[in-house]
């Protein structure tokens, strides 16, 4: 699963400095400028070994740090996500920044921590600026790739080296280096579909984390690299149909293995000393945007109104708290058109039936038996989780209505928990996280996510108090 506060999948459009425009002198007023820089979290005093720091460090202290990611991504543009791609097992892991590790070790003082942040977007910046001179020294032409091969074997051999010096060769860090390979041929014609698969394909798992791979393994890769380039000039192929992903999602989802999801959160209502959903609002959306918090929470209200009355979770019952996100006159209907997520990655189709058809999915979320899973499992009802997570990506896609899809997931996966008398303390991984429509394996992690925060939450509950 992919997050878009996440630099994993960042395209070369989305970093070429050429495109996006940066202040170095300005970063750090901008910076002290932006909501989170107003409440950096206070860090523990508490040993980095103790369990409960590397609870503060993937909760509070993780929810700062992709709080700021968002604002500084608002402010700059995608690019700026990767500030905190930090070295080895730092905050993503596997990265070029130095600058910053992770909340256990990045974050001190107010001051202190603001500037590790502005260091740590400048250096990136400053990577992603030498990429870009790195890429110009070959001023390569795919139309004359025959008579060029050589060029663009030195041009990958040389990347691939100063990957392996600016990450350190630490955990991971073979994935940003598929990265660059991948935006060097798209800077040079590529298309970047076609750039993946070709760098994954001369890289075939010979780079390995902790490993500084050797001169040959670096000159074969390269070599393969740039004979795998194909001579520009033939014919283009036919474009097919567009696809549907909506469709390729509700046929994924019957092929689920959703009794697998994991339940070690167990069964029963639980309440917790706080509601997560209402606390990362305040601290991750307000800091952002003060009316679309003020939303979210009025729809949270609404929706635990609703849950208490045990409604059946359909299209209608969304379009009630839509209308608190979104602040509108009357409740936003469904869409008229196709709709398009990631970037225009993904297409969600419309027919006649396509309401109905959510609203008979999201019906399975009350609990019944169903179809799904195992032959063994028919007939069997689903874990929550299960059930939880499935309602979210019906959402997901769906995709209902022209704009805040993702918070309506979000809130539906809420509801299926509270109408069983299920709050969770904390739901960190859930907000954050892209899923593919045509990924069975996502759709389980999903469902394995809320069980995460299910089990720390009722162990949480059932803690003595301190």
């Amino acid at each position: 699963m992919k997050s878009v506060l996440w630099p994993f999948d960042l395209s070369w459009g989305e970093v070429d400095p050429v495109r996006h425009p940066f202040d170095h002198a300005a970063a750090e007023r901008v910076v002290r400028s932006l909501g989170p820089a107003r409440c950096v979290p206070s860090r523990p005093d508490l040993s980095p070994a103790d369990p409960a720091m590397s609870a503060w460090s993937h909760g509070e202290g993780g929810l700062w740090a992709s709080s700021m990611s968002y604002a500084l991504m608002r402010r700059y543009g995608r690019w700026a996500v990767g500030w905190r791609w930090a070295h080895d097992e730092g905050d993503l892991g596997g990265g070029p920044v130095g600058s910053w590790c992770c909340p256990r070790d990045s974050i001190s003082t107010p001051e202190e921590t603001l500037d590790r942040v502005v260091a740590a977007l400048c250096e990136w910046r400053t990577w992603l600026e030498s990429l870009a001179g790195r890429f110009e020294a070959y001023p390569l032409d795919p139309a004359g790739i025959e008579d060029q091969r050589i060029l663009w074997e030195r041009a990958a051999r040389n990347l691939i080296l100063q990957v392996v010096d600016r990450t350190g060769c630490g955990s991971g860090w073979y994935g940003h280096c598929r990265q660059v390979l991948g935006w060097f041929l798209d800077r040079w014609g590529v298309a970047p579909g076609n750039a993946r698969e070709l760098v994954d394909e001369a890289v075939g798992g010979r780079f390995h984390s902790w490993i500084t791979p050797d001169g040959v393994v670096v000159d074969d890769i390269a070599e393969r690299l740039a004979r795998s380039l194909p001579a520009s000039g033939g014919p283009r192929p036919t474009a097919g149909p567009a696809v549907d992903h909506l469709a390729r999602w509700l046929a994924v989802r019957e092929t689920v293995a959703w009794q697998e999801a994991s339940n070690r959160g167990g069964e029963g209502p639980v309440t917790p000393a706080r509601d997560g959903a209402a606390e990362d609002v305040r601290a991750f959306d307000r800091a952002l945007d003060p009316a679309r918090a003020e939303g979210l929470l009025a729809a949270l209200g609404r929706l635990r109104a609703d849950a208490a009355h045990g409604a059946p979770l359909d299209f209608a019952l969304l379009q009630g708290w839509q209308q608190h996100v979104l602040g509108t006159a009357r409740p936003p209907g469904f869409r008229a058109l196709p709709a398009f997520a990631k970037r225009g990655r993904e297409r969600y189709g419309i027919a006649p039936d396509t309401r109905a058809r959510l609203d008979a999915c999201l019906a399975e979320s009350a609990g019944r038996a169903d179809s799904a899973g195992s032959a063994e499992d028919a007939g069997a009802p689903l874990p929550l989780t299960a059930r939880a997570a499935r309602a979210y990506l019906d959402v997901c896609f769906f995709h209902p209505f022209d704009d805040g899809n993702a918070r309506s997931a979000f809130l539906a996966l809420v509801f299926v928990l509270a109408r069983e008398g299920v709050t969770l303390d904390s739901v960190s991984l859930l907000r954050r996280v892209t899923l593919q429509a045509d990924s069975a394996r996502d759709a389980l992690s999903l469902a394995n996510y809320v069980d995460v925060h299910l089990a720390e939450t009722r162990r949480r509950a059932a803690a003595p108090a301190s």
